[in-house]
């Protein structure tokens, strides 16, 4: 990671409204640019009068903060654009305490945890580690141990034997896939420092022989052609984008074929269901947790 300062912009508003920010922020940069993240605040944390939703937009050096509050302006207005916050931080040390700072997460036979938490490793547990210095995409905690969950009940009655990882992020779920069911998983992320974080994270959790990131953008590379048909596809991403794989989730899946979906909020599912119900595909189970939707779809 560079050392460079960045800067993060705070601002308070209704959710929907920084759900939508997000979004714009995704669509006008790349990943190398800028990145959102948005969430509710506790009761303690709200101003008063001020809505209970924060958004923080994280910018490095090649970004203005006048064009991010312009494109802010587009959507909450120019008073709320002025209003945020600009803070300046370090990336290293960002990307260090952030993960330094992150408990364990239990979900189901699995435990993800930092170098600094392996006394929390239980005997029976399938442990991952991931390193402070591969931390890049870890995601929100509450979709990912969703997707987690969700995998564990899966298996417990059906065991896949081609499984893709779509937007694998740090790899967590693809290496998960490939520790329970000792499987070649393909995994692929739009973004190069994703796939190199996750390549390295399947190396240091000695799994690199089965999983190998590729940078992709949906199902378009010969990897993930070459290892199609797939029994079990993960994607924990957008709403956005999830609606748009729909058609090449389907390309690449056999019948019968599980398909684990996230990073949805409730008011993102009918639209998702919607698009893969087109392609054959009926819901099994679902799961709210931390205010994300994790769905369990099953290829007919």
């Amino acid at each position: 990671m560079s050392t460079d300062t960045s800067t993060v912009l705070r601002l308070d508003c209704e959710e929907a409204i920084a759900e939508q920010i997000a979004d714009l922020v995704a669509e006008t940069f790349s990943s190398d640019e800028a990145a959102a993240s948005t969430f509710e605040l506790k009761p303690a944390e709200r101003k008063e009068g001020l809505p209970g939703w924060r958004v923080e937009i994280f910018l490095t050096a090649s970004v203005s903060e006048e064009a991010v509050r312009a494109l802010v302006a587009t959507i909450a207005g120019a008073e709320v654009a002025t209003a945020a916050t600009s803070t300046p931080i370090e990336q290293r040390d960002w990307v260090a305490a952030a993960l330094e700072g992150l408990a364990p997460v239990r979900a189901g036979r699995f435990l993800v945890h930092g170098a600094h938490r392996r006394d929390a490793v239980r005997v029976n547990d399938l442990a991952i580690e991931i390193e402070a210095a591969l931390a890049f995409g870890t995601g929100h905690h509450g979709s990912t141990r969703g997707c987690l969950l969700m995998f564990d009940r899966v298996t417990k009655a059906r065991h896949p034997k081609q499984i893709l990882d779509l937007g694998t992020g740090s790899g967590i779920l693809a290496m998960a896939a490939a520790r329970l069911l000792h499987r070649k998983v393909e995994a692929c992320d739009i973004d190069k420092d994703s796939v190199l974080a996750a390549r390295g994270n399947a190396r240091h959790n000695g799994v690199a022989r089965l999983v190998r990131p590729v940078v992709a953008s949906g199902t378009s590379h010969p990897a993930i052609h070459a290892g199609a048909p797939y029994d079990l596809v993960f994607a924990n991403i957008l709403a956005r984008p999830l609606r748009g794989l729909a058609p090449s989730v389907a390309r690449v899946t056999q019948r019968g074929a599980d398909i684990i979906l996230s990073g949805l909020l409730a008011r993102d599912v009918p639209g998702v269901l919607s698009a893969y119900r087109i392609q054959g595909m009926a819901l099994r189970d679902r799961l709210d947790l931390e205010g994300w939707v994790t769905l369990h779809l099953r290829k007919q």
